[in-house]
């Protein structure tokens, strides 16, 4: 496996439910560092995607100016898939852990198929079997 080289980050007033979300989409969590003082803060946490896509999240925390309450919901990302089916796959998992869909499964004009689905605080996920042009 390669290491990450580029991290999304994403911002939640409520960091459980957005993790449930992640793993639902396909994240595996690799770490979560808690606030000592306040379990449902999370300091820093890391998600591996596939084999070498990663994200960071934490909490809005007090004090914090990188972690602000603007800051939420404000990531998108796109997320390559290796099938078409599992694009509908993780689009449907998705809706089962809060999600909203933005945009059904469709095949695209430029190939494969993709739809995007907004977490429960608003980031916006595409989910695509098009790996883009190296």
């Amino acid at each position: 496996m390669t290491t990450p080289q580029l991290f999304l980050t994403v911002m939640y007033r409520d960091a459980d439910a957005g993790f449930a979300f992640l793993r639902a989409l396909g994240f595996e969590e690799v770490l979560v560092v808690r606030n000592p003082d306040d379990e449902r803060l999370v300091e820093h946490s890391q998600f591996r995607w596939r084999d070498t896509g990663g994200l960071m999240a934490g909490s809005v925390r007090e004090g914090a100016s990188h972690a602000t309450d603007d800051a939420v919901g404000t990531a998108s990302a796109y997320l390559v898939v290796e099938t078409d089916a599992e694009v509908d796959a993780a689009h449907e998992r998705a809706l089962a852990a809060g999600g909203t869909s933005f945009a059904a499964p469709v095949d695209e004009p430029y190939g494969g198929r993709g739809c995007t689905v907004r977490d429960p605080e608003g980031n916006t996920f595409s989910i695509g079997s098009y790996a883009g042009e190296a």
